[in-house]
């Protein structure tokens, strides 16, 4: 499938580009060992440049009923997507594109802030934490791991997380579908 690029899009971006835009859909989410049952939510998540080398980024979720109408505020998370350089000098993969370093910076109002590390490689994102810091306010979270793919067009992702001491498990997932081009 071909993505769209602007023209106005900086060269250290073009790895992540198929994120720019605003995409909307659907997840559950819901962590058992918190005594959670798996809750729909909706979300909104929007990726933007200002011409920079890193991307912007908003997600806003809140929860459904079993209509699908908004009820609850979820969460919100703001921050910033930073590719690293690529050493276009060192061959390219036999196997796939080029992956691409990055590092993520995020920012919760329940009081966690994170930075997450990993690798952009085509249409695949993989994170997982390199540093969370809390309020003393805040939910005893301490790592996670991120997932984010485009498939069939929409952009997938996925969240395992490591909560009040228990375990890395699967915490929230949902399927967007791009409603605007960035």
């Amino acid at each position: 499938m071909a993505l769209p690029l602007r023209t106005d899009t900086p060269l250290a971006l073009v790895p992540l580009s198929w994120l720019i835009g605003r995409w909307e859909g659907a997840g559950v989410l819901g962590h058992p060992a918190r005594g959670e049952t798996d809750t729909r939510f909706g979300q909104v998540v929007e990726f933007t440049h200002d011409g920079r080398d890193f991307l912007s980024y908003t997600s806003t979720t809140w929860a459904l009923d079993e209509d699908g109408n908004t009820t609850d505020p979820l969460d919100v998370e703001t921050g910033y997507w930073r590719p690293q350089p690529v050493d276009l000098d060192s061959p390219a993969p036999a196997d796939g594109p080029r992956p691409v370093e990055l590092e993520v910076l995020l920012t919760h109002p329940t009081g966690v802030v994170e930075i997450l590390a990993g690798t952009a490689r085509g249409p695949r994102i993989d994170l997982s934490t390199d540093v969370v810091a809390r309020t003393t306010t805040a939910h005893e979270y301490t790592a996670g791991t991120r997932m984010y793919g485009l498939v069939e067009g929409d952009l997938l992702w996925a969240l395992d997380v490591t909560l009040e001491g228990h375990p890395l498990r699967s915490y929230a997932s949902a399927r967007l579908k791009r409603v605007a081009e960035g």
